[in-house]
């Protein structure tokens, strides 16, 4: 484990090989799991901010849930998470021409009609943020990729040789800073050069 601040990193995360090959994946990570994407209290807020500005990426049948479910919903796991249609694919997820499922959400964000990406626990994928009752000042942060859909992703960071923190550099830094992310990756290199 590696620790900075009050925050755990698995060593997998620095350890492991990961680089998304939406090619072959889709974007399956949008409707494979147990739940609508996780969210933070800010990003409830941008929901309901932004949600007009989302409608003319979304498919009919996201707002119907939305207008079912509401722009957002409590599970007993996980906390806020984005609803789902039919339990699969995230009611703010479309597919494209080429099957591939995309983000209303990024989608506006890439137009420059929003200031927020996405839910940081779809940009963290395939790292998981989790406390417990019993620190919860803790975070831990876990490298979780799904076996099967990730499969590709595995194989094309083992090719292209990058690590999963590194392919997430971003995603991190959105997450607790640059500084935060330039210590991670000084402990990671510290690592490599003493296996």
């Amino acid at each position: 484990m590696i620790a900075i601040d009050n925050v755990l990193i698995s060593d997998a995360v620095v350890e492991e090989q990961f680089v998304c090959d939406l090619n072959k994946c889709k974007g399956g990570c949008c409707e494979d799991g147990d739940a609508g994407a996780p969210l933070t209290k800010d990003e409830l807020k941008h929901l309901n901010n932004y949600y007009h500005v989302l409608l003319p990426y979304m498919t009919p049948e996201g707002i119907r849930e939305i207008e079912r479910q509401g722009k957002y919903i409590y599970d007993a796991e996980f906390g806020w998470v984005t609803p789902t249609i039919n339990g699969a694919i995230c009611a703010y997820g479309y597919r494209d021409e080429h099957n591939m499922i995309k983000c209303a959400v990024e989608q506006a964000y890439n137009d420059g009609k929003i200031p927020w990406k996405k839910p940081i626990s779809c940009h963290l994928f395939p790292i998981r943020i989790s406390s417990s009752d019993i620190e919860p000042d803790m975070e831990y942060v876990n490298y979780e990729p799904r076996e099967d859909l990730c499969k590709a992703a595995c194989k094309l960071g083992k090719q292209l040789k990058v690590p999963a923190y590194v392919f997430l550099k971003e995603a991190i830094i959105r997450m607790y800073g640059e500084d935060f992310y330039n210590t991670l990756d000084a402990t990671a290199q510290h690592m490599k050069a003493n296996k």
